[in-house]
């Protein structure tokens, strides 16, 4: 089969330009795996290279839908592996780079989403219970039904849950028991996953470099360009860390330096979260990555490319 290289990890751990630099030996081209980069205007909150920092490198799936627009890991799925098929047809290799962990699981383990599975009144219903009772009401309800589920869903993340009791609703199926069944399957390409692993004092030390980079660049005007746009704050786009915290600074909810601090500790609570996942991740070969080492972890990359079993 045809090789895929996915390079993942938490957020500011180096994955993007690691990803260019690879692409770069191998003639590669890179699919984005980030939930938020998929969003336009929204550059320097989501962390997305700049034209010069791809360096001449073709990026895919950034910069496909407008902040009030749905995406759907169904979508990405089939995109990526548009993407992927594309890549290999013109003899070059695909790098899929990224921390969304349900994007690249949805890749690795070929899981297949059913977009016909929908009961939008139930959802409706949920979604009002939610917010009249809390978002743990609706995960005892999945604790009940779906253990294996409950276990994968943070208890805040109100969306997942409702779609995981509609697809019960629906079917009468827990939704781990679709994936399981689609992980069946194998997939179509031979995807070799790492993961990038920074010494965690290190790595909240560049997020804090991060996040004050991004506010030097001029993040509190993006955001409020993207409300002078008439974009609303609820959308889920703009919940996003680094939009959420300055939003509540324009309303005059918080001090910006409170802001600042916020997005840092949100940030590093989110690389934690991102660890987890990527460490249930079957497959992923976790790779100890600093400046001194990048050399040798190209060569590494480049290697299991070109190794043939």
């Amino acid at each position: 089969m045809d090789k895929v290289m996915v390079i993942a990890g938490p957020t500011a751990s180096g994955k993007t330009d690691l990803a260019v630099e690879l692409a770069l030996m191998v003639n590669g081209e890179i699919i984005s795996a980030d939930s938020m980069q998929i969003y336009r205007g929204m550059n320097i909150g989501t962390a997305k290279p700049a034209i010069e920092e791809r360096r001449g490198i073709p990026h895919y799936l950034l910069d496909i839908v407008n902040p009030d627009e749905t995406y759907s890991v169904a979508q990405f799925k089939d995109d990526a592996l548009a993407c992927i098929n594309d890549i290999i047809k013109r003899g070059k290799t695909p790098i899929v780079a990224g921390g969304t962990g349900l994007y690249i699981n949805s890749l690795v383990y070929n899981i297949t989403f059913s977009e016909t599975i929908a009961d939008w009144e139930y959802r409706e219903e949920l979604k009002k219970m939610a917010e009249e009772q809390g978002p743990l009401v609706l995960h005892e309800r999945l604790q009940k039904i779906d253990p294996k589920s409950a276990e994968a869903i943070h208890p805040n993340n109100t969306k997942r849950i409702i779609r995981a009791l509609e697809v019960y609703k629906t079917t009468g199926i827990p939704i781990s028991e679709h994936k399981d069944g689609s992980r069946r399957v194998p997939p179509s390409y031979e995807f070799l996953i790492y993961g990038l692993q920074v010494e965690r004092e290190k790595l909240y030390q560049r997020i804090d470099q991060r996040v004050d980079k991004m506010m030097v660049k001029g993040l509190y005007d993006e955001v409020e360009e993207l409300l002078k746009c008439g974009y609303s704050p609820k959308l889920p786009s703009l919940q996003g860390i680094g939009y959420k915290e300055l939003i509540s600074t324009i309303e005059g909810k918080c001090a910006l330096s409170e802001a600042i601090d916020s997005i840092k500790t949100n940030t590093r609570r989110f690389a934690k979260r991102q660890i987890t996942w990527f460490n249930k991740t079957e497959g992923l070969v976790w790779l100890e990555y600093s400046d001194a080492n990048t050399w040798a972890i190209l060569k590494l990359l480049a290697d299991a490319l070109n190794n043939e079993h």
